[in-house]
């Protein structure tokens, strides 16, 4: 059962969906589907909704999309491009149409509706009936520029229709790939031997979001439009729907299924007749738009700080089926995660036959209350990710066994650990595990690691598939036979590569350190480390209390350190790279730190008007520890402008908090200037 507190889950819940939000709309490469997504931000809600305190500015709550990736020219929207409510019930809907009947007094609010396409917002600014310049929602204030593959797309006029259209007309609407176009795509792709598009909305994203404009050029790319933005020069209706029709007559597409509603009974007709007709339309959709028809009514009704107070989208759910659950196995991830996952009886759902399901945690299988032989429910959720939602319990067989949590590793046996307040398992034998042996490769021969020269991806892959392998020590056993026999090596290069292994031998503490792979150990916490204790020897000796006297390290990477090196298979791999040649300085252990602040450790978050390398060195001068983390310990947290979720913890614990004007108040006391 989980412990973890509000203000922990309401901070790795913001960590997660800022990185979701920019695999999304920067990198076109989401990780989870849709239906997960708005889990994790419907949850994030709730929490701030429970936990006033909690609030944030910064929160993704308070966000439309991401910011803007760098690589296209900004554009910042004269009016900002908000994202939707969401619906998942009908009451929710109710609630909607409720509000408006009270706040306008009106009794049968009128609606244009609209299906909700699955595709990439877009801005489409016209200036005397010509398109000037297509940018992007991005973060909703500020998008990207990329007219040059809009202007690819035959959907989109470069020049309207018609006449009488304002001097400047900004058209907002959704860049989509119609379904038989990216499965005419798709197998043509594969006949090449190119690689498949993922879904149709991720092709329209990543197509238009390309530096090329050929490639937007080369896929069957559609435009519907579903609104406006900025307006000059010439009077306009003053309904929506009205408009619509307008840009259709201009030569912009207009959605066919869009039109018109009254009151909430109307809108939930037209929700369910779409979602009859979802599967023969020739587009993804994944809700029905619900607007308030006239323009002075949504400004009566305004706005909340991500969207608008007059519109909601309501979205379906995902396809589902239901199947037993045969069992739960275990899956070791490159980096060590442990993921449970359902083995399934075959089901058809979402166009595929899924065998397979993520269970995503332990605490999720706990929380589902998911057993063995149950009949679950399963969702192919965005057509993307297939997952199991719910088990259903009147079909629950006598013998139903919840499955245990695993305490080694299926792969090495190697003890799992799992942090307090976290739901992933991790794998602790990672320099031994052959699921990690890869990355551990990887990692150890990394630039900033021991640095090997000409040991890519590629090379690792070989030598691990091919038995040559099997820990890092390894490494220093091959001979030049050993890569002459790989592919793309040839006598020279296996000479060069040989030469680089044997220079590694030479390295320091700090770099080995950072090399094992120890986690959380990364360049600075191996500095400090090899700084404070000089040689290895006493390192492998000391407790966790003494390991959280050295600067940037705390309880949780303590025991980190003792976990790793209290394995007697890590200790071998160690012992095994001295033997074979290993060597670094050595030096004396630092001297104990002094000072007034000595005993005090100090936390920096936020932006501050110094560099953070120049704080955290002012205060090391007067004997404080400056940690990476937030935990009881800490004495106090120095918050600069647009602080996380470090000052979120540290307001939930109680932590003591200063902004820079404390600092410097504190370092002034001291007889120190920044």
């Amino acid at each position: 059962m989980s412990t973890t507190s509000p203000a922990a889950r309401v901070a790795t819940l913001r960590e997660q969906i800022n990185e979701h939000n920019r695999r999304y709309h920067q990198l076109d490469a989401p990780t989870i589907s849709d239906a997960e997504y708005d889990g994790l931000m419907r949850e994030l809600e709730t929490l701030e909704r429970e936990h006033p305190a909690l609030q944030s500015l910064d929160s993704p709550t308070r966000r439309v999309g991401a910011p803007v990736s760098g690589d296209f020219p900004e554009v910042v929207h004269s009016i900002p491009m908000l994202s939707l409510s969401n619906a998942f019930e009908d009451d929710t809907v109710g609630d909607f149409v409720r509000r408006i009947q009270t706040d306008l007094e009106i009794e049968q609010p009128e609606f244009s509706v609209e299906p909700k396409i699955d595709g990439l917002a877009l801005s489409l600014r016209y200036e005397a009936g010509v398109l000037i310049r297509a940018a992007t929602r991005g973060d909703g204030t500020k998008g990207e520029d990329v007219t040059h593959s809009v202007r690819t797309i035959g959907a989109i006029p470069l020049r309207l229709k018609g006449e009488g259209w304002p001097e400047v007309l900004e058209v907002r609407g959704e860049v989509y790939m119609p379904k038989a176009g990216f499965k005419a795509y798709n197998r043509r792709a594969l006949e090449r031997g190119e690689k498949p598009l993922i879904n149709p909305r991720n092709g329209a994203a990543g197509s238009v979001r390309q530096q090329d404009p050929k490639i937007a050029a080369a896929r069957p790319l559609a435009f519907f439009a579903y609104g406006l933005g900025e307006i000059s020069g010439a009077p306009f209706s003053d309904r929506h729907s009205e408009t619509l029709a307008q840009l259709g007559r201009w030569g912009l597409p207009i959605s066919p299924e869009a039109g018109k509603a009254v009151g909430l009974q109307g809108c939930l007709d037209y929700y369910r007749k779409l979602g009859a007709d979802r599967g023969s339309l020739p587009y993804e959709i994944d809700g029905a738009v619900y607007k308030l028809d006239r323009y002075d009514q949504q400004g009566a009704m305004g706005f909340i700080s991500r969207a608008p107070r007059w519109a909601l989208a309501h979205k379906y759910p995902a396809e589902e089926a239901i199947t037993r659950l045969l069992a739960v196995e275990l899956q070791v991830g490159r980096t060590g995660a442990v993921t449970p996952v359902a083995r399934l009886d075959p089901v058809f759902v979402g166009g595929v036959t899924v065998s397979n399901a993520t269970l995503h945690n332990f605490d999720e299988v706990a929380r589902k209350d998911l057993r063995v032989g149950d009949s679950v429910i399963v969702r192919r959720a965005g057509d993307v990710i297939p997952e199991v939602v719910a088990p259903i319990p009147e079909l629950r067989p006598e013998d139903a066994q919840p499955p245990s949590i695993p305490t080694e590793c299926p792969v090495c046996g190697s003890e799992l650990i799992r942090a307090e307040g976290e739901a992933v398992i991790r794998c602790s034998g990672g320099l031994i595990c052959s699921a990690q042996r890869k990355e551990a490769l990887r990692h150890y021969a990394s630039r900033k690691a021991m640095d090997i020269e000409g040991l890519g991806d590629k090379l690792v892959e070989q030598l691990v598939d091919r038995g040559l392998v099997h820990q890092i020590d390894d490494l220093y056993r091959l001979s030049q036979d050993d890569f002459e026999g790989l592919e793309r090596m040839g006598e020279r290069s296996a000479q060069k590569l040989l030469e680089q292994i044997e220079h590694s031998k030479q390295t320091s503490l700090e770099r080995l350190l950072f090399a094992l792979g120890i986690r959380e150990v990364g360049e600075s916490t191996a500095k400090a480390l090899a700084r404070h204790y000089g040689s290895l020897p006493p390192l492998l000796a000391a407790s966790e209390e003494q390991l959280t006297e050295v600067a940037d390290v705390g309880p949780v990477v303590a025991s980190r350190i003792r976990h790793f090196f209290n394995d007697e298979r890590n200790q071998q791999v160690v012992q095994s790279l001295i033997d074979a040649g290993l060597h670094w300085p050595e030096h004396a252990p630092a001297q104990a730190p002094e000072g007034p602040l000595v005993g005090q450790t100090m936390v920096l978050t936020g932006t501050l008007s110094m560099p953070r390398d120049r704080a955290k060195a002012l205060l090391e001068s007067l004997g404080a520890k400056v940690s990476g983390s937030v935990s009881k310990k800490t004495s106090a947290v120095i918050a600069g402008a647009e602080a996380g979720s470090k000052l979120t913890k540290a307001e939930a614990l109680g932590v003591p908090v200063m902004d820079e004007e404390g600092l410097l108040a504190l370092l002034a006391e001291h007889g120190v200037r920044p």
